[in-house]
């Protein structure tokens, strides 16, 4: 049974609690997404399973006690299997989000505080290790091109795809293989991150 640390909707500390009542009653938790890039300016997204879409490099709860650091090492190390120094990984932003949902003919209330961090990947692609029940492949795209199709809200960017059995393969990969929600726009969800990035890179 997975516990997560509770907080108010200021932040506040409360308690903790079991990671399904959490969702059932829509209590207040921390997630951390983890964003990895690399020097030449690419940045990692991950196809999801469940919605074959693409998202973060890798995220998920925090857990009752965790550090941000140890969260940001154990989701790289569960979902895309590489242990990397997560101890220089950089903040970008935390951001408050409010869901609610239908998830396996239940409603689903997600509140979180996501700590969005980004750290740079020098490792060996075949270092991957997927968890293919979460992840079907990783989509290494370049920051410049990718956040313009965000911000002109169509068109198409080559990157490159990471296979489970780690074959490179170059690809279009299109705006709409990108996950966002209702109501969500492209650049809302991405842009900062890849503009922090780009900051950081100095390109």
């Amino acid at each position: 049974m997975e516990y997560l640390d509770i907080y108010d909707d200021e932040g506040n500390f409360l308690g903790k609690e079991e990671r399904g009542i959490v969702h059932e009653k829509g209590l207040w938790h921390k997630t951390v997404h983890c964003w990895l890039y690399t020097k030449d300016g690419y940045v990692f997204f991950q196809r999801r399973a469940d919605s074959h879409t693409l998202y973060t490099t890798a995220s998920g709860h925090l857990r009752a006690g965790e550090t941000i650091n140890e969260g940001f090492h154990r989701e790289i190390k569960e979902e895309i299997g590489c242990s990397i120094d997560t101890s220089d990984a950089k903040f970008i932003k935390m951001e408050p989000y409010k869901m609610d949902k239908i998830k396996n003919g239940k409603p689903f209330k997600d509140r979180a505080f996501a700590n969005v961090y980004m750290d740079l990947y020098e490792g060996n692609f075949k270092d991957f290790n997927f968890d293919q029940e979460e992840v079907l492949e990783l989509a290494l795209v370049p920051l410049k091109e990718t956040l313009a199709m965000f911000k002109k809200n169509e068109g198409f960017v080559l990157g490159k795809i990471v296979t489970p059995d780690h074959q490179i393969i170059d690809k279009e990969i299109s705006l709409d293989e990108f996950l966002v929600n209702a109501g969500e726009t492209y650049y809302g969800k991405y842009g900062y991150v890849l503009e922090a990035i780009l900051k950081e890179l100095n390109l």
